[in-house]
């Protein structure tokens, strides 16, 4: 008999059987709708602009050029209160306040000491209130007409990676590997709960009965479990307008996420016994995968560990194809390493389910 008519005749049986499963169905859709309004929720700009607050006598000169710099917006203030209360309850998004002394240029001139207070937010990180303190040292050098004790390196020599100042993606954007995750997730959970439910009911051993094997009903899952996955989340990427990039290179990244979210569901489906066991060893499964995605959420490079996570792979082809336009060239690297997971998650998956189903 062909082989591949009986793996096609499994897998329409299991779809049959899922799509008569009004629970995961109506999850499934609500889960859906729910990524989608969450989503264009989500700001879709970035505001790179740094404000503060100052106040000051006789500074129109050193404010004038003060604004002249890019990303750097300044509120005056008439008084130091003002400015204080201000920066106290973030009016106006201040990251912080600098308040001049009278007479603060003809004193920084003429060499004598004078104090310049900055107020910061309580919660400021250490690192933004020393910045505030440089930038008070490095403009009375300026009017001092005096070069700063040090020198810094040039730029490109301080800039550690990818620098992407003035090209910030959007929390919006950022979103899209976490809810593609979720996404993959959503179906792992109903396809581990369809492999348990016929481990649990014998359905298994009533197939390989007929001439189906055992080879044909693992490839049988492999195939439903990465094409429901993957058109679970193309339809998510479709709804929040991920395609119009580079969408081979999207697709692709997505295929190798469904894939790598089937071979754990072949995991958990054959371990769980029941919906709660199903359940625990799912989110066990997927909170390292869940991992790289929610550090996308926040600027700057990862930490080695979450580098080499399964889904690191998968969530940088995701960002950089959809944000920056990167090609096959850029993100080769990154689909070879999530080749690699899917296959050990996979082969893992396989050789468990296989195991189980032998011993029946």
């Amino acid at each position: 008999m062909n082989r591949g008519r009986i793996i096609w005749a499994i897998v329409r049986k299991d779809v049959a059987q899922m799509s008569r499963d009004r629970f995961f169905v109506f999850i499934t859709t609500l889960a859906l709708v729910g990524y989608v309004a969450l989503f264009w929720a989500m700001p879709d700009t970035v505001d790179e602009t740094i404000r503060l607050g100052v106040h000051g006598t006789g500074i129109e000169t050193l404010l004038a050029r003060l604004g002249d710099q890019e990303g750097l917006a300044l509120t005056n203030f008439d008084t130091s209160e003002a400015l204080q209360t201000a920066v106290e309850e973030k009016q106006n998004q201040l990251a912080a306040g600098i308040d001049f002394p009278d007479g603060f240029l003809s004193a920084v001139a003429t060499g004598r000491q004078t104090t310049v207070r900055v107020f910061v937010p309580a919660g400021t990180p250490p690192e933004i209130r020393e910045a505030m303190r440089s930038m008070v040292r490095e403009l009375a050098y300026m009017i001092a007409g005096n070069r700063p004790p040090v020198s810094a390196p040039a730029e490109e020599a301080m800039v550690l990676g990818p620098d992407r100042t003035g090209d910030q993606i959007s929390m919006q954007e950022r979103m899209r590997p976490l809810l593609a995750i979720f996404a993959l997730m959503m179906e792992m959970f109903a396809f581990a709960a369809l492999i348990a439910e016929e481990i649990r009911s014998r359905t298994v051993t009533a197939i390989l009965v007929t001439p189906a094997r055992t080879s044909d009903f693992l490839a049988a899952k492999t195939l439903l479990g990465t094409g429901l996955a993957f058109a679970e989340v193309a339809v998510l990427m479709v709804a929040i307008r991920s395609f119009g990039g580079r969408p081979l290179v999207l697709a692709a990244a997505l295929l190798l996420g469904a894939f790598l979210v089937t071979g754990l569901a072949l995991l958990a489906g054959a371990t769980g016994k029941d919906f709660i066991e199903i359940l625990f060893w799912s989110m066990f499964l997927m909170i390292p995968i869940m991992i790289p995605a929610g550090a996308a959420l926040f600027p700057g490079t990862p930490a080695t560990w979450i580098q080499v996570l399964p889904s690191y792979g998968m969530t940088e082809a995701i960002v950089r194809a959809t944000s920056y336009g990167a090609g096959w060239s850029e993100t080769a690297p990154f689909f070879a390493m999530t080749v690699a997971w899917s296959a050990v998650a996979f082969g893992a998956g396989v050789f468990v389910l296989k195991r189980k189903v032998e011993t029946l």
